[in-house]
């Protein structure tokens, strides 16, 4: 059973940072991309940040320049480095796995990190 795992969520002030995290376990595809969303209430959820196998990444317009992704030594781990933040990146962060190989792509998705941002 796979499973994905989300930590790192809190309460800051505008201009702080944090740092998530995503672990990944029983991952049986050969090559998978991990990417974070993030749903704030009433709103529809939306990519952050991806990287796939190869070590490409891609950033919401959104986030560019604060944010920094990047995987773990084993490919298994996501983080999310989250500077400056803003009141508007306040959500719900969810991790997501999906895998690149595969026929349907098979997508699996951790229960969300809350992160609030005020002053």
């Amino acid at each position: 059973q796979v499973q994905v795992v989300e930590s790192g969520g809190g309460s800051v002030q505008p201009g702080g940072s944090l740092r998530l995290s995503c672990s990944a376990s029983s991952i049986i595809f050969t090559a998978y991309t991990m990417a974070w969303y993030r749903q704030a209430p009433g709103k529809q959820r939306k990519l952050v940040a991806s990287e796939r196998w190869s070590g490409d990444t891609t950033y919401a317009d959104a986030v560019q320049g604060r944010f920094t992704v990047s995987r773990g030594k084993t490919k298994n781990t996501l983080y999310l480095q989250m500077d400056n933040l803003k009141p508007e990146d306040t959500a719900v962060y969810y991790c997501n796995t999906a895998s690149e190989t595969t026929s349907p792509r098979f997508n699996f998705w951790g229960q969300g990190t809350q992160v609030t941002v005020s002053s």
